[in-house]
């Protein structure tokens, strides 16, 4: 299984970018498919996820600004940043939660997302 995260770059504060998980190798469709980011110096944090029958829920960092959506005939999931901040700068990992499992079981390589003020 191998997941490829995309979109990231670099962004003024106030922009958006759209982050993409595309996986092979595994059908996504009946899974939990979460994002987490690591800033420099700090601990990995949850930032949201989406279940298989497509319900999401936002950490408080990224209520009211992101959106997880998910395409199961393409495999992909995706985070739409809005509004982004300087401190939403870090690398964003997408991860897979199998159905069945507490763990999340695979991850993608990660992509940086720079927001400058």
């Amino acid at each position: 299984v191998q997941l490829q995260a995309s979109g990231g770059g670099l962004v003024q504060a106030g922009g958006s970018l759209r982050l993409s998980c595309a996986a092979s190798g595994r059908s996504l469709s009946n899974d939990a498919v979460a994002w987490f980011r690591r800033a420099p110096g700090k601990e990995r944090e949850f930032v949201a996820i989406i279940r298989s029958a497509g319900s999401t829920f936002n950490a408080d960092s990224a209520r009211n600004r992101f959106t997880t959506s998910r395409d199961d005939a393409a495999n992909t999931v995706y985070l739409q940043m809005n509004s982004l901040k300087p401190k939403d700068t870090a690398v964003y990992y997408c991860a897979v939660r199998p159905l069945g499992s507490s763990d999340y079981m695979y991850w993608g390589q990660g992509t940086q997302v720079t927001v400058s003020s």
